[in-house]
């Protein structure tokens, strides 16, 4: 992604390139690479983390190691990183579009951390309860998007519980 960045920017494009990861995926050296080479060239990436607590069966403070949060692993290296409410489609949205604004005036990298959770099975082959408590889903504080989106609409004069229903 940080290559193909760079060759839009090279270009003289405005198109927009981001990558997706897990948590896990940051105790990997081609992420610290990655970072490497955005903070170098500065081109216009959007670098997402997906924070759903779990990478496969092992908790996300391994793959974080002494660092308070995956976002501040952007900040160490000079790119600016947010730390979002991946629940929130409101703050999502508002972060994905700040990214890609920085993105498409060709502002450098940005690093953002998607706080969330993984509910089911990291994959067909992966039992959770072998590693998390069976209620562990529950006490998730930040809930389900779609739920907390129609909660808010609601709220505004926006939805309705029939419309919801409907749809």
């Amino acid at each position: 992604a940080v290559g193909w960045a760079m060759a839009s920017a090279i270009r003289g494009e405005t198109a927009v390139t981001a990558a997706w990861i897990g948590d896990g995926a940051t105790a990997e050296s081609d992420f610290h690479a990655a970072l490497v080479m955005a903070s170098t060239y500065n081109p216009p990436v959007i670098l997402n983390i997906v924070n759903n607590q779990w990478a496969i069966s092992t908790n996300q403070v391994v793959a974080r190691g002494k660092a308070p949060t995956f976002a501040s692993r952007g900040q160490g290296f000079g790119i600016p990183a947010l730390r979002v409410d991946g629940n929130d489609f409101l703050a999502s949205l508002a972060a994905a579009q700040w990214a890609i604004e920085r993105a498409r005036l060709n502002l450098g990298p940005t690093l953002i951390e998607w706080v969330t959770y993984r509910k089911a099975a990291h994959s067909s082959s992966d039992d959770p309860s072998g590693y998390r408590p069976k209620d562990d889903a529950s006490a998730w504080p930040l809930g389900d998007p779609i739920e907390r989106l129609k909660r808010h609409l609601i709220r505004v004069d926006s939805w309705t519980e029939s419309q919801h229903l409907a749809l």
